[in-house]
């Protein structure tokens, strides 16, 4: 493709796949594309352990890494001293209450989440804090990553000097032209445009507004590549977004059904079966709006009576232990959980209704893209 990022960055396709699977990273970049591993919940040992895997697979090709380093966080900018515990997430009785007898709802023992086992830090909340994330940092650029990339607010100062001492790309998600504004004037270099589809951490304007109201906002401050994301999950959806302005896609969901993906049969299963309108938009999993699979769960923290969930990271320490029991019992054929069981995806959910290799759907976007990009050359075409 005629393409200046593509050009910079290496890749053939401008086709990102955000993933938390090694697999599905290593074969997107391996068959044009470029794969950015998400490490938000590992620890700096693990980190290396899969980059020293990716790495050996990878054939030589491109990819990234995503942190999740946000700019407003309960506990953000503290500094632990080697022989202190992180500071213990406060979780009120009101919401730990919720939790277990949502559990015994659905038939799930739940006497093991007394009030102080939700008590605690959290892999996300000690990876938020500036040591933490200088330490990841650090082990990411042992490894030869083409791109590193911050989900939420505007990278911290010393991941933009970091990564442009050492040569690499940084990227950040944005839900409004405000925020791409920020983005653009700290001095990132590619941003992503994240409209309200999209799976996991988003916004709330659609991504066929964003995308062109972002491309204009940051048009006279730099010249910034913008990537489309929210709800892309087909060609013909990445190439609406590059006319718009975009010079790629940034894509998680489409990933989660191929045969590589880290989720396991019982979410696959929901998510091939879901329609655009089983997902929903909340604050229930973390404490801020992220878009997830609708399910008993989400459903219960929809009531007039839930408790209102926590700040972010106090909330992600509430439901963490708790999902974790009910994915674990789910995939063991546990009725109940399999009721509650629910997983990030975004409204694109309802085209990915057939299983298929990364490889094939890397494929298919290329496919799909080219169709309609002929398709737009016909309608201008004066033959």
């Amino acid at each position: 493709m005629k393409s200046k990022l593509c050009s910079d960055l290496g890749i053939e396709f401008p086709l990102f796949a955000f993933s938390h699977c090694r697999d599905v990273v290593v074969e997107v970049s391996k068959a044009g594309g470029m794969g950015v591993l998400g490490v938000a919940g590992l620890t700096p040992e693990q980190l290396k352990q899969e980059l020293v895997w990716i790495d050996d697979h990878v054939d030589g090709k491109p990819y990234g890494v995503d942190l999740i380093v946000p700019a407003v966080f309960d506990g953000k900018n503290q500094k632990t001293k080697s022989d202190e515990k992180p500071s213990e997430l406060k979780v009120p009785e009101t919401h730990a209450s919720f939790v277990r007898e949502l559990l015994e709802k659905h038939n799930i023992d739940a006497s093991e989440f007394t009030t102080e086992r939700f008590q605690g830090g959290t892999r996300l909340g000690d990876n938020a804090r500036d040591d933490a994330s200088a330490t990841m940092l650090d082990v990411a650029f042992e490894h030869p990553i083409s791109l590193i990339a911050n989900a939420l607010g505007v990278p911290p100062k010393h991941m933009l000097e970091r990564s442009k001492a050492e040569g690499v790309p940084v990227a950040a998600l944005v839900g409004t032209p405000d925020q791409a504004v920020k983005q653009a004037k700290a001095g990132v270099d590619l941003i992503i445009a994240a409209g309200g589809e999209a799976g996991g951490h988003c916004g709330s304007i659609s991504t066929l507004v964003l995308v062109p109201e972002v491309v204009d906002a940051i048009s006279h401050i730099a010249d910034i590549p913008v990537l489309a994301a929210g709800g892309i999950v087909t060609g013909r959806q990445m190439a609406a977004c590059m006319s718009m302005g975009a010079a790629g896609a940034w894509t998680g969901s489409v990933w989660l059904t191929t045969a590589e993906a880290e989720t396991s049969e019982v979410i696959k299963e929901k998510l091939i079966a879901a329609s655009s309108r089983d997902t929903i938009r909340s604050k229930s999993r973390t404490g801020k709006f992220s878009r997830q699979l609708r399910s008993a769960w989400t459903d219960a923290w929809e009531e007039e009576d839930a408790p209102t969930p926590l700040p972010m990271p106090h909330q992600f320490g509430l439901t963490e232990r708790a999902m974790r029991k009910i994915h674990k019992l789910a995939d063991g054929g546990h009725e109940g959980a399999r009721e509650l069981v629910s997983y990030w995806v975004g409204q694109g959910v309802g085209m990915m209704n057939k299983r298929l290799s990364t490889r094939a759907v890397m494929y298919e976007f290329m496919e799909d893209f080219l169709k309609a990009t002929d398709r737009l050359s016909e309608l201008t075409s004066e033959d």
